[in-house]
């Protein structure tokens, strides 16, 4: 049975353990948490997820470090699921970000999974003290860098990249975590039916949807990966309702991400009490039906 998750983008810091509290009571099954690290006045190049490339938040949007917050909405729950979606990979460093990870990992008991992207943006290279160029490459040795640290025990890298001597995390997660690949171009799609644990969409309608999944599954064939579990988690634009949900998955998607308080109406700044009174709404009419059925 798909899995649905609350996507929560642009929420007010105050809000997200309420909102955890009851997507977990609902039966929602994760929390997809967004990544921008800042808002730079000027942007040298388009954003790829909007028709004319421009931003969908402005210099006073809220955003919180998604690491950060799985960690406190894991310590109000005990069952939900967390999941980077997608933090921005290429302007960090993947030593510090094992770290992070399996800190959040321990902390949740295992509730978390980690959603990776390159990044859109030149400025938040740079400013960051990171190239631009060769990004992709080099965001495939990080997450080669992360997975060998989470893996536990006395480890040593020496790569094009990345080079360090032998050195240990611990604790190292009890269990592996998940890496969920995101990106819609054909290397990005390469790169999730190569190494990853799954793939995960920006907003995305349902034909280009279909196609991506088809993508995946020869890729993951020539891989030899065809019988490997793999997640597909979705933002659909044009799939809704008991008939929409059961397309998507048909389709093949294992988790739909959604946001139960724009459906009603409501905006990211609503209070608390109208965004819980949608999660209940949603979950009556798709989650609780179905599970009854």
């Amino acid at each position: 049975m798909v899995d649905f998750t609350v996507g929560v983008a642009m929420t007010p810091l105050d809000q997200l353990a309420g909102l955890a509290r009851t997507a977990e009571e609902c039966g929602f099954a994760s929390i997809a948490l967004p990544d921008s690290l800042f808002y730079m006045e000027k942007q040298s190049v388009d954003y790829p997820y909007t028709p004319d490339g421009s931003r969908m938040w402005t210099e006073d949007t809220p955003w919180v470090d998604p690491l950060i917050a799985a960690a406190a909405m894991g310590a109000v729950t005990s069952t939900l699921r967390f999941y980077t979606q997608v933090l921005k990979l290429g302007s960090r460093n993947p030593v510090l970000l094992a770290r992070q990870v399996g800190s959040v990992a321990n902390l949740t008991g295992n509730r978390f999974g980690f959603g990776v992207g390159i990044g859109w943006a030149p400025e938040e290279f740079e400013w960051c003290g990171v190239p631009y160029a060769r990004r992709g490459k080099r965001v495939d040795e990080m997450i080669e860098v992360i997975r060998l640290i989470l893996g536990g025990g006395m480890v040593e890298h020496h790569g094009e990249f990345f080079d360090f001597d032998r050195l240990q995390m611990s604790p190292a997660p009890s269990a592996p975590v998940p890496f969920y690949i995101g990106g819609h171009t054909d290397v990005a799609l390469r790169r999730a039916a190569r190494i990853g644990d799954g793939w995960t969409s920006a907003m995305i309608r349902f034909d280009d949807l279909v196609d991506v999944i088809a993508r995946l599954r020869e890729l993951r064939a020539g891989y030899g990966r065809a019988d490997e579990p793999f997640e597909i988690q979705a933002v659909c634009v044009d799939r809704f309702g008991g008939a929409g949900y059961a397309e998507l998955e048909d389709a093949g998607v294992t988790d739909i991400i959604v946001v139960p308080w724009i459906f009603d109406g409501h905006g990211f700044d609503s209070p608390l009490e109208a965004k819980q009174e949608s999660l209940r709404s949603f979950a009556d009419k798709y989650i609780h039906r179905r599970e009854q059925a």
